[in-house]
């Protein structure tokens, strides 16, 4: 965390040649947004608080700031000893991101204190703080952390509970993944977590989002009401006991806990931002880059030209499951063999290994199943240009995370998911930014399925391809009744996503009106459209985007295959087109000269007019919902069509259906 530290004192340097203000004698100071519509009133006197309000209405009333530590020492209390204003305006090029640069412009404000310093910054669209700590003369203990949200009335919030537990200490161990509520705050249950990202319906439109970024070695954030309309933080407090279990004995099971959050070393560092956006126009919560803005920048010396993303031919929702073929199909060279022929002929650019090419329940990475030969698997891709990904369990991976990137990197392996981590305590945190750390050693990519959200670790290791932290579409091999994946997948863009990546596998070519779909592990299939599906490689954020069916089903619509293989997953520019939470929602990805623009609507019949005049001229290549989609959920119709000179286009969807184009300039 030293160079973290270094490089913030390093830009307040820097800040010395914009215009700034120093000193110490006010209690309350003033920060503004470079637009001047967001304020925020920042006041230290004994404690800090601060107060949001946006085009002068208020955003969030005083609402109180602290980290309290072991020895009783409270970071923000006491008299502030100097203040320092200053700007920044700079253009950041992204890696493997949504938009090929990033621009970062912010007023910034720090109060310094005797024990630590409080940095608050203003976007045009957020407000966000953050402590960093002074040297001490010995290492400590984080005891608490005090986060307050207190909303000025009884907002309606888009609340993702945890799905599980009755405890506080029983629900610090879960996957991320759950529906969301639509509650007034006042309605928050009190004996219920609920993980970030939070979006709040505040005033004429405007959406609150409450989220955090540059979660390093911190353990992660989660919201409570007690009542009111004011939402409390709290954080998992740093194991003390655990043993290895849960699925397939890959998990770390917490037995006890310590009093404490988190351990500290005595070095000056930073700790997390806790982030409050504001956003006028609903769609633009599509388009947030706040979480990879506060991210801990990368390395600039280090090579990440190494880094490919890309789309992944995936054996685990389909169950293995292949037809029209001369040999039994399920873990073994003869079936990856065929998935990697599969990805060869469509230019998909990785096939993964999900869990089953290591022997069951012993945790051990170094043990192959017999029916797997890795390094002839390795070679027989090299030869068809198709990279290979394995999947390993947490407790795998951690018993030796150097030498499983070393030896299967040599071995030609291009990364791993690792999953079921299924916590976000200290720990645990650190088990993520070193495994993000010898896999970038080692040139290998990570995809982080069994955790939570995108917390800006993603712009420090840009290997991290991509997070799971969503109820993907998995849920329909077990859930397919009881969850409502129409009207989540119209809810996720403007919430979990506005964090960032999101791992949520779509690609099904089974595909059920509402009611119709079923639970089914071997032949899974998704409610809602073809078009659906298709329309989600636009809509969905996943530098490593998985084609979750099998390919035997992708040889049976070849329209459909060749049109999502050829889908980019990286972008150089992303525009929010329309939407509302819920209800639908469009957006337009730029690769090169070629758009792609995606619709998705809820379980209501839906036509839209999306205005495109932005790209100019093209010609379109269209799937749209067929005109019996309404009962055929897999029928669709391609056309071919010119951008029409205003860029006004016209687009009709089914019930729980997509609309999908392609335009080419």
């Amino acid at each position: 965390m030293n160079k973290t530290f270094n490089r913030f004192f390093s830009t307040l340097l820097l800040a010395c040649i914009l215009p700034f203000a120093a000193g110490a004698a006010a209690k309350t100071w003033t920060l503004v947004s470079p637009d001047g519509r967001i304020k925020a009133e920042v006041s230290a006197s004994g404690k800090v608080t601060y107060s949001v309000t946006f085009d002068g209405k208020v955003v969030l009333a005083p609402s109180e700031i602290s980290m309290t530590l072991g020895d009783g020492t409270v970071f923000g209390s006491g008299k502030v000893t100097k203040s320092l204003t200053f700007k920044n305006n700079e253009t950041i090029p992204a890696v493997a991101y949504k938009k090929a640069t990033v621009k970062d412009v912010y007023n910034a404000l720090v109060l310094t204190f005797k024990d630590c310093l409080v940095e608050f910054r203003a976007y045009d669209n957020a407000v966000a703080y953050r402590f960093l700590s002074k040297a001490r003369k010995t290492d400590y203990m984080i005891e608490s952390e005090k986060v307050e949200l207190n909303f000025p009335k009884d907002w309606t919030a888009w609340v993702p509970y945890v799905r599980d537990g009755k405890t506080f200490e029983q629900q610090f161990k879960n996957s991320f993944e759950n529906y969301y509520q639509h509650i007034p705050l006042s309605q928050w249950n009190p004996e219920r977590l609920a993980f970030l990202p939070l979006v709040v319906d505040a005033f004429d439109g405007v959406k609150v989002m409450v989220t955090e970024s540059d979660l390093r070695d911190y353990p992660g954030l989660y919201l409570n009401g007690q009542g009111g309309s004011n939402l409390r933080g709290v954080n998992a407090p740093y194991p003390k006991d655990i043993e290895q279990g849960g699925h397939n004995n890959l998990q770390g099971i917490v037995k006890t806990r310590e009093n404490y959050i988190a351990k500290v070393s005595a070095a000056p560092r930073s700790f997390p931002w806790r982030i409050v956006g504001i956003f006028e126009d609903e769609k633009d919560l599509t388009n947030s880059d706040l979480t990879w803005l506060l991210g801990t920048p990368a390395d600039k010396s280090a090579d990440w030209s190494w880094i490919k993303p890309g789309k992944v031919a995936w054996d685990w929702w389909n169950d293995w499951n292949l037809y029209g073929v001369d040999f039994k199909s399920g873990i073994n060279n003869e079936t990856y063999k065929y998935y990697i022929d599969f990805a060869s002929k469509h230019g998909i650019e990785y096939v993964i290994l999900d869990e089953g090419w290591a022997v069951n329940k012993k945790a051990d990475l170094f043990q192959i199943v017999p029916e797997i030969d890795l390094e002839e698997l390795v070679s027989y891709a090299r030869s068809k240009n198709v990279d290979l990904i394995l999947w390993a369990g947490y407790k795998a991976v951690d018993k030796d995370i150097e030498g499983v990137f070393k030896h299967y990197s040599a071995m030609g392996i291009k990364g791993f998911k690792v999953d079921f981590m299924d916590r976000d305590d200290q720990m645990v945190m650190q088990f993520y930014e070193k495994v993000a750390a010898t896999a970038a050693k080692y040139h290998m990519l990570v995809d982080f399925h069994g955790a939570f959200k995108p917390s800006g670790l993603e712009r420090t290791y840009p290997n991290i391809i991509n997070y799971e932290g969503v109820a993907g579409l998995e849920q329909m091999k077990w859930g397919a009744k009881e969850y409502d994946q129409v009207t989540y997948d119209v809810i996720i863009p403007f919430v979990r996503m506005a964090a960032g990546r999101m791992d949520y596998t779509q690609g099904a070519m089974v595909n059920c009106t509402k009611g119709n779909a079923y639970s089914n592990n071997s032949s899974p299939m998704s409610q809602g459209t073809r078009c659906r599906q298709l329309a989600e490689y636009a809509i969905f954020e996943a530098p490593l985007t998985m084609l979750c069916d099998s390919p035997s089903n992708y040889m049976a619509e070849p329209e459909c295959t060749d049109f999502i293989a050829a889908f980019p997953t990286s972008w150089d520019e992303t525009v929010p087109v329309c939407g509302k939470i819920g209800e639908y929602v469009a957006i337009a990805r730029r690769k090169g000269n070629d758009w792609y623009v995606g619709a998705l609507t809820d379980w209501k019949e839906r036509d839209l007019v999306l205005d495109l005049g932005f790209i100019g001229s093209g010609k379109m290549t269209v799937f749209q919902d067929g005109i019996n989609a309404h009962r055929a959920a897999q029928d669709y119709k391609k056309t071919a069509m010119d951008l029409p000179i205003d860029g006004k286009v016209q687009i009709h969807m089914a019930p729980g259906g997509g609309w999908v184009a392609k335009i080419s300039r």
